[in-house]
Parts: structure tokens; sequence; C-alpha cells
């Protein structure tokens, strides 16, 4: 947690953050006082159980308290949606297809990849399709997930934070092969990416995009 690589990252930790302390506290508060009820109010130590109605004053703690929390719970989960609904008008827009069982790539120029390249703090856009069956889009350090369906377009962006080599997997189900369905996303210099992208060449190549890359973490 808190070791993302997009700008999704930290907003979606933190969410999961809150929803994990709050879910812990209460299980923990709900846990002590059972056994605390179970020990004072056995049969030994009250031998005649007591009728107690209501209290009005708890009542309303334990509806009210709940009642913030889940909202709270939902409003920060609803305001990270809109942010990644809300795709920038000048994101550079890959093609993205979906198919048993790999993912492959199209950029603007025709250009066409069974790994994903993309340039650093670079708004991104996915424009995403399925040729079969759901399939779902997923890159675990990025904290992005869309689901992909045939016959829909649909749309996911980005802005990666970091260089590197991240996992992009299928999150949903496909066929006998769906574990296999693994493909990476490689996050490349600016300048390294528009010189490849407008290349002849199919892929960077991988010793000098290792040495730039390493090169640019560094400084």
């Amino acid at each position: 947690m808190f070791d993302g690589a997009s700008n999704f990252s930290y907003a979606t930790d933190f969410t999961f953050l809150f929803t994990i302390i709050v879910s812990g506290f209460f299980l923990l508060l709900i846990t002590f006082l059972m056994i605390y009820f179970v020990i004072k109010y056995n049969r030994k130590r009250n031998p005649v159980a007591e009728n107690i109605s209501h209290n009005t004053t708890l009542e309303i703690v334990w509806t009210v308290v709940p009642l913030i929390l889940v909202l709270t719970m939902f409003w920060l989960g609803w305001r990270d949606y809109l942010k990644q609904e809300a795709v920038p008008k000048n994101a550079y827009a890959i093609d993205v297809t979906a198919q048993m069982w790999i993912w492959s790539f199209k950029y603007p120029n025709g250009k066409q990849t069974d790994t994903l390249y993309v340039p650093v703090e670079t708004d991104i856009v996915l424009n995403l399709k399925s040729t079969d069956v759901n399939h779902a889009f997923y890159v675990p350090k990025f904290r992005i997930k869309k689901d992909v369906y045939p016959n829909q377009s649909r749309k996911l962006w980005f802005n990666a934070k970091e260089l590197g080599s991240f996992e992009i997997a299928c999150a949903e189900y496909c066929g006998l092969n769906h574990s296999y369905m693994y493909n990476k996303i490689v996050v490349m210099p600016k300048n390294d990416f528009y010189a490849w992208v407008n290349s002849e060449y199919k892929y960077p190549s991988e010793i000098s995009l290792a040495q730039k890359t390493s090169e640019a973490i560094k400084n």
C-alpha cells in the first residue's frame, strides 16, 4: 500500500486504508464488548434477568455514527470514480484489444505491439475492446481496472509517475488460459518513447531501454 505508480494510486490506497481502519476498529470494539458483557452478565452474577427496554442516546449513537462512516466511504469511492471517468481532452490515445488470451496495443500511427509502452508523466487514454468474451484490464501497481466487453468500446485513463516495467493482468475469468493472460506495461522517458513510436522498429532496444530507464531513475 502507498507504493503505487500512477496518479490514482494515493487516493485509492487512502480509501482502502480508511475502510480497513474503520472495519478493524469496530471488529475489536464489538469483540471486546461481547466478551465483557458475557463475563459481566453471566448467570452466576445475575441470577435474575433485568429487562432493559431501551436507551435513546445509545440508539441514536449506534445509528448516526455508522451512517456517517458509511457515507464517508461512499463519498471517497465516488470522488475517485468520477476522477477516473473524467478523461483529459489531450490524452494520448492507444487502442487496446483483448482476446483469449492476449492483449494487443495499437498506437495512433498504426504501430502495434503486445507490450504496452507509454511515456512517463503523460495522460494516457486506453480505448478498450474485446473480440470474444468478457475480460478486465488490470494494472495493480497503477490501481486501475476496467471491464472489457464484446461489442462495446470502453475508456480507461491514467498518468504513470514512475519509470519501469509493470504487470498487466486480466481480472475477469475468460476461459481455459485466463491465468496466463499477462502482459507488461513499460513506462519510458518521454523523448525515448516518441523517438521509438515514430521509428520503424516494433520494439525498443531492451538494453538501451533498461539503461536509459535506470539512468532516469537515478537522476
